[in-house]
């Protein structure tokens, strides 16, 4: 019997080292895909958890009216002294149509205030959405070129952020609100925003 020859070597190993990028792509995919809690997008981590929150003025969607009054947009200094829920929306966002009541309901807790960021949508189509399921918003800042979600950190609408009385970002939530999240999550984390201390001041 021959034994291989030299020439032969080579060519059985070039499928092995082909093959390394792909099991390290997976590895490394794998890895991520634990990390972010067995793949559930809303586990997905935020650097700006725990830090002020952006200091983004937003102008307000004009003609959106609230007991008689144009409701405002957004200004940050509304968040100090107050917990609130900052979630960002627009109209050509599905999800954001299946979240819209659960926000009407939570926007009926007196202890906290709720803020939107109307992200790249047509003023008319973010009034008629509006219109339809309602106005959760005391106040509500158009964000007509993304550039005050890109300092929020969004990766894609919705998105939900809990902001506690410091005007410090406590929690952040990836993806629509659910039945399962607002329950299990959301709320769990604003009541731990509403029992902190404060003892005022700037964040």
């Amino acid at each position: 019997m021959s034994e291989p020859s030299a020439t032969n070597a080579p060519s059985r190993r070039r499928p092995r080292l082909v093959a390394l990028p792909l099991v390290a792509f997976l590895a490394l995919a794998a890895i991520f895909w634990f990390r972010l809690g067995d793949g559930d997008p809303s586990r997905i981590p935020s650097v700006l958890i725990g830090r002020p929150a952006p200091q983004a003025l937003l102008p307000s969607l004009q003609g959106l009216v609230r007991d008689g009054v144009q409701v405002p947009g957004l200004d940050p200094a509304a968040f100090e002294g107050r917990v609130s829920i900052v979630n960002v929306w627009a109209s050509w966002c599905v999800p954001c149509h299946d979240e819209a009541a659960l926000l009407i309901d939570l926007s009926k807790d007196t202890r906290l205030q709720l803020v939107g960021i109307n992200y790249k949508d047509a003023p008319e189509d973010a009034l008629r959405f509006l219109r339809r399921y309602g106005n959760p918003f005391r106040s509500l800042g158009v964000d007509g070129n993304g550039r005050a979600a890109i300092e929020w950190g969004v990766y894609g609408v919705p998105e939900t952020f809990v902001v506690g009385r410091d005007g410090r970002i406590v929690y952040k939530l990836v993806g629509p609100v659910t039945p399962e999240n607002i329950g299990g999550v959301l709320k769990s984390e604003i009541d731990k925003a509403v029992s902190a201390i404060w003892v005022g001041g700037s964040p």
